[in-house]
């Protein structure tokens, strides 16, 4: 006989009554009978909300994006804002992206919303996630929703909830929709649609956020230096090809190739193991592509455009790609620059990260004495700082992951407008006869060599969950003294809000929201954190060294690296 935990099959229970629709309780039942461990994996916890949102692989259960959980969240979240905002009208925006059911999964979550009297503004057709946050505000709506898992695997789905001001959900607000959803039962939420508070927007938002775009990610080019550069661009098979290649177009650039095989959305990512820009393995065919014509500059977007990946050539005339820290650094720079060219920067402004990325995104804003501000992973702290920072102004900011925002028209990473500065920058620079890969050399130059290089290591499930938590665990019980040969000075927790700094033998708060982090910094400057994803089965890794050294820095970095990476037994 299969034995299942009674707490378990209590939720399993709730699933088999008249209220969800016979082909589930049936799917149900087969699992009961046929695979226990697939049962206790949908249904041994709720799916919660991460970095970016709630995401999930697609099935029945409590743990799994399916139409029942969808609406449960739409339904407390309908809840939430009839409490937030009495005796108002209530308008949402919803957007989807490429992946299988996204399309029918919007209309439930609008189904839903209209069926608690709240206005909706549904995207007909697949768009780009800052497009939706951009359409947020445009649209003076009190909240949006994107369906999208950004660039996880096929079978995974998701739900990432914007506010007012198109920044995502942050605490306290995230966890009093949660503890609103957590009061509900699946008999609580309400299905039926009213079809007349359903609105299909599309070409008039688009125009909108185009020429916003180009607002702020252009910068002067000449007509001539935009002829010049050749681009190569890959969709990856997601929605950025419905608004990158009409932005560079309304910008100036036409010697723009797309890679046809990947321009078609299709959840199933068919030319790709991996729709991660992250990867270099995704942007094979387009740096292929790249290689037949000559171009300068590759940019690959994940599938829901939030994401950017770039290859540009070296001084051997051969195609690179960069990384997201080196992209940051890029980015910063030249907006920074381009801000003092224009007189602009008067002490008011600031630039953003996170505590994963590189430091040297806080040397380059020292240097122009602009205000530098680091907040946790993801990018909805960003966000969070464009609100709570009214006096200053927003220029821009990244982190390693690959996501950058330049100006605060969207509250999210915007792969669009970051596609759009890349290409200024590149233009700009073969114009004055340098290159990308030069100014970031000229960069380093000036501020020091620094590297980073990130280790994930996947672990699926319960179990996997289980195992991600011990090791953090023993990383917190027994903490390294040295890394890699040089003496730890510093010790960042940030579940305890607590930095300790082992050289004065002092502890003083981090200031941050509490986060499952901690940071390692040793005496040669090298900093290394670890943390579980917050939207993947994964622990993370990051490590940033650096040198002073003119010569042969590259080897001195990657042998820190790989020692640090050996230490941790993760390499």
């Amino acid at each position: 006989m299969i034995y299942v935990d009674p707490k378990i099959l209590d939720r399993v229970n709730q699933w088999l009554t008249p209220f969800f629709d016979k082909k589930t309780q049936q799917s149900i039942k087969e699992m009961i009978a046929n695979d226990p461990e697939e049962l206790e994996d949908s249904f041994y916890k709720n799916l919660e909300f991460g970095t970016g949102g709630m995401r999930g692989i697609m099935g029945l259960g409590d743990n799994r994006i399916n139409k029942y959980t969808l609406g449960k969240n739409t339904q407390g979240l309908s809840n939430y804002l009839k409490e937030q905002f009495p005796n108002q009208e209530i308008k949402v925006a919803i957007a989807f992206d490429c992946r299988h059911n996204s399309k029918e999964f919007a209309k439930v979550v609008a189904n839903v919303f209209s069926a608690n009297g709240i206005k909706v503004f549904l995207f007909s057709e697949l768009r780009p996630t800052p497009e939706l946050s951009f359409a947020v505000k445009h649209l003076n709506c009190q909240a949006g929703i994107v369906l999208t898992a950004s660039h996880n695997p096929p079978e995974y789905n998701g739900y990432k909830v914007y506010w007012e001001d198109g920044g995502q959900l942050v605490p306290p607000q995230d966890g009093e929709i949660i503890a609103e959803i957590n009061s509900l039962k699946y008999e609580d939420v309400n299905f039926k649609p009213n079809e007349n508070l359903i609105e299909y927007i599309d070409t008039a938002v688009d125009e909108a956020f185009a020429k916003a775009s180009v607002k702020n990610g252009a910068f002067n080019t000449t007509p001539e230096a935009k002829d010049n550069l050749k681009i190569v661009f890959t969709s990856l098979h997601g929605t950025s090809i419905t608004m990158v290649p009409k932005v560079l177009d309304l910008a100036g650039y036409k010697n723009v190739s797309v890679v046809d095989e990947q321009a078609e959305p299709n959840g199933d990512f068919p030319t790709v193991k991996s729709p991660n820009p992250e990867e270099p393995a995704a942007l094979k065919m387009a740096l292929e592509l790249a290689e037949k014509q000559g171009a300068d500059i590759v940019v690959g977007t994940d599938p829901d455009c939030d994401r950017l990946g770039i290859a540009v050539r070296n001084t051997d005339n051969k195609l690179v790609l960069l990384n997201g820290n080196q992209t940051m650094v890029l980015m910063t720079h030249f907006l920074l620059e381009e801000w003092k060219k224009a007189g602009k920067l008067n002490g008011n402004q600031f630039v953003a990260s996170t505590i994963v990325s590189t430091p040297m995104v806080k040397k380059v804003a020292e240097h122009y004495n602009v205000n530098y501000i680091e907040g946790l992973t993801g990018f909805k702290w960003i966000a969070k700082m464009i609100k709570d920072f009214p006096e200053l102004e927003f220029i821009g900011g990244g982190e390693e992951s690959f996501g950058y925002l330049v100006g605060d028209f969207v509250r999210d990473k915007d792969a669009v407008t970051a596609t759009l500065l890349a290409c200024e920058i590149a233009a700009q620079k073969k114009h004055a006869g340098n290159s990308i890969y030069q100014y970031l050399n000229e960069i380093y130059n000036q501020f020091g060599n620094y590297r980073e290089h990130l280790i994930s290591i996947t672990k699926k499930g319960k179990q996997g969950a289980e195992e991600i938590a011990a090791m953090m665990k023993s990383l917190r019980d027994n903490p390294f003294k040295e890394i890699a040969g040089s003496k730890v000075v510093r010790l960042d927790d940030v579940s305890k809000n607590l930095s300790t700094n082992f050289e004065e033998n002092a502890t003083s708060a981090l200031n941050l929201p509490l986060s499952n982090v901690l940071i390692y910094y040793t005496e040669d400057g090298s900093k290394i954190a670890a943390r579980p994803s917050g939207t993947e089965p994964k622990i993370k890794f990051y490590i940033s060294v650096n040198t002073s050294e003119k010569e042969n820095f590259e080897e001195i970095l990657q042998k820190k690296i790989d020692a640090i990476a050996t230490q941790l037994n993760v390499s």
